[in-house]
C-alpha cells in the first residue's frame, strides 16, 4: 500500500496532515539552514527556543487562551496527569469528583484514589457508557471535578459543559483542537498530542495561574506543575521534535481557517459515516446514543457477528487501517481526527454501503 491508497482511521497515534509530514521531511537533515536537524539541537539554544515559543503562542491564539493561564509541554502522556493532578491539588480533608463516562475516566479515578478521597459525580456505566452523564451531583468540600471530554473507546463526546462552582479539569486528549473551546470554563485542560496535535510523546497542559498557585509543594520537583510553568517547560529536556511537530500541526490548523473551519469539516466527516449507519435499517448500528455521539470516534457494529469479521477483513484489504474496535468492547471504530481527510470518510461510507448491498 501507499499513503495515497491507505485510509488511516487509527485511534492513536493517529493520522498526521500530509503537508506537515512533507515539511518535516524537507527539514529533517537541515532545519532552516542551520546544518542540523531540530532533533540534534540544544533545547537551550535560540533556534529551538523560537520553535518552542511559537508553538505555545499558536496554541494560545487558536484556543483564545486568556493571559491568566499557563501553557505547559510535558512528557508522560495523559496517564501521568491522572496521578499528578491529585498529587498537586487534592489536600487532606478535601475530596475530588470524577465524571464517569468511559474507560479513561475510570483509570483517572483509580489513580486519584491512591492520593486522596474521591467520589463519582455522575456515571453512565449502567448504560454501558452509551451516553454522556449530564446530571452531576457535586458534594460539599469538592476540591475539583474531573471529566473526559471525548471517549475514544465508546464513541461519546460532551456537547455542552455543565456549570459548576468548583474548579473543573478536563482530559481532552482525543478532541483537543477539534473545535472552539471556552478555556475560561476550566481550571485545567490536558491532552496527549497523538490524536489531534502531533506525534506521541508530548502532553499539553493549560492551567489557570491562580489554580496553579494552590498546588502543593511537597511533591518531587519534576512532578510539580509549577516547576514546568516557571521554567517555560524547559526544566529538563523536553520532547523537542514532538513539540516542533505540534507547532507545525497548529500552523496547519491555522491554514485550514482555524478551529471553526476544522469543526465544520469534522461535523461533515462524521456525518458521512453516521448517515450510512442510520440509513442501514439495522445492518449497522452505533454504540453511542445519538445525542452523545462523538465526532472523533465513530463506534459501530455489524448486526451479524460473522459478517462483522468479514467486514473488517475486507476493509483491511481495501486499505482501511484501524477500524477494529477497542479490544475491551470489540466491534468497529472509525477515528476521524482532524488530519483524516474528507476523502477517507467518503471512501469508508461508500465501502460500507457496498458491503451492505452485497450482504443484506
Amino acid at each position: 500500500m501507499t499513503r495515497e491508497t491507505t485510509y488511516n482511521f487509527n485511534a492513536g497515534p493517529s493520522a498526521l496532515p500530509t503537508v506537515v509530514l512533507e515539511r518535516a521531511q524537507a527539514q529533517l537533515l537541515d532545519f532552516e539552514g542551520n546544518g542540523m536537524s531540530i532533533m540534534e539541537m540544544s533545547h537551550r539554544g535560540k533556534v529551538y527556543e523560537a520553535v518552542h515559543n511559537a508553538a505555545i503562542e499558536r496554541m494560545r491564539k487558536l484556543y483564545n487562551i486568556p493571559e491568566d493561564y499557563e501553557v505547559i509541554f510535558m512528557q508522560g502522556g495523559a496517564s501521568l496527569q491522572f496521578s499528578m493532578i491529585p498529587m498537586n491539588f487534592l489536600n487532606e480533608g478535601e475530596t475530588a469528583g470524577y465524571v464517569m463516562s468511559g474507560s479513561w475516566s475510570q483509570k483517572a479515578l483509580k489513580e486519584a484514589k491512591m492520593q486522596g478521597a474521591t467520589y463519582e459525580v455522575a456515571s453512565s456505566k449502567d448504560n454501558q457508557f452509551k451516553n454522556i452523564p449530564m446530571d452531576w451531583n457535586v458534594e460539599d468540600n469538592t476540591r475539583y471535578i474531573h471529566m473526559t471530554s471525548n471517549n475514544t473507546i465508546y464513541g461519546t463526546q460532551f456537547k455542552d459543559i455543565p456549570e459548576v462552582n468548583v474548579p473543573l479539569i478536563a482530559d481532552m486528549s482525543s478532541d483537543i483542537m477539534s473545535k472552539p473551546v471556552d478555556v475560561s470554563k476550566f481550571a485545567m485542560i490536558y491532552a496527549g498530542a497523538q490524536k489531534n496535535l502531533g506525534p506521541s510523546g508530548v502532553t499539553v497542559v493549560i492551567v489557570k495561574k491562580d489554580f496553579l498557585e494552590t498546588a502543593k509543594e511537597e511533591n518531587p520537583t519534576v512532578l510539580q506543575y509549577k516547576t514546568h510553568a516557571d521554567s517555560n517547560s524547559l526544566y529538563h529536556t523536553p520532547p523537542t521534535f514532538g513539540i516542533y511537530m505540534l507547532g507545525e500541526v497548529l500552523k496547519w490548523i491555522e491554514e485550514q481557517g482555524g478551529l471553526e473551519a476544522v469543526d465544520r469539516q469534522n461535523e461533515m466527516k462524521a456525518g458521512l459515516i453516521y448517515d450510512v449507519i442510520d440509513a442501514s435499517e439495522g445492518f449497522y448500528y452505533g454504540h453511542a446514543d445519538k445525542d452523545s455521539r462523538s465526532l472523533m470516534n465513530i463506534t459501530f457494529r455489524v448486526a451479524d457477528e460473522a459478517l462483522e469479521k468479514q467486514f473488517l477483513a475486507e476493509a483491511a484489504e481495501a486499505g482501511f487501517v484501524g477500524l477494529n474496535g477497542h479490544r475491551s468492547v470489540g466491534g468497529c471504530r472509525a477515528s476521524a481526527y482532524n488530519a483524516v481527510p474528507v476523502a477517507a470518510c467518503e471512501a469508508l461510507a461508500t465501502f460500507m454501503k457496498e458491503f451492505q448491498a452485497k450482504h443484506a
